[in-house]
């Protein structure tokens, strides 16, 4: 079995970070500069090397890079079981970003939307099929 978790390279990684934990009501559990690693890693001792995030049962990594080229081959999806969950995190995700998909209820009856926030990601935020929905 393997688990897969979003690595996401940043300009800024302790900003965007900290925008993911306000937004996704998680916490960053950890943050490694390159000045905690071996002096031949060369890099400004106080960017990122790896900054681990908590959030929605999901862990994501982040990592300060010099030039971060976004793509549109990809979204990362938040599958929520409550409409108010997932009208929670559209909103804080899209703060200074934009909405490419209004969130709204879909023909196959799940809610759905899609964002590119502040810093390039695109996400997909959407509700379980009906019948696996519990409202709060």
């Amino acid at each position: 079995m393997a688990v897969l978790r979003p690595y996401l390279y940043s300009e800024n990684a302790r900003e965007q970070g900290a925008f993911y934990a306000r937004a996704l009501r998680g916490e960053i559990v950890s943050i490694q500069t390159f000045g905690d690693a071996p002096a031949q890693y060369g890099q400004d001792r106080d960017r990122v090397m790896h900054l681990v995030l908590k959030a929605c049962g999901l862990t994501f990594y982040m990592a300060d890079s010099d030039r971060v080229e976004r793509g549109s081959g990809l979204d990362l999806t938040l599958e929520f079981g409550t409409d108010a969950e997932a009208e929670q995190v559209f909103g804080a995700l899209s703060e200074g970003g934009k909405v490419l998909m209004p969130l709204q209820r879909m023909f196959w009856g799940t809610m759905f939307g899609r964002i590119e926030d502040a810093y390039g990601v695109r996400w997909q935020i959407a509700t379980e099929a009906a019948g696996n929905q519990v409202e709060a």
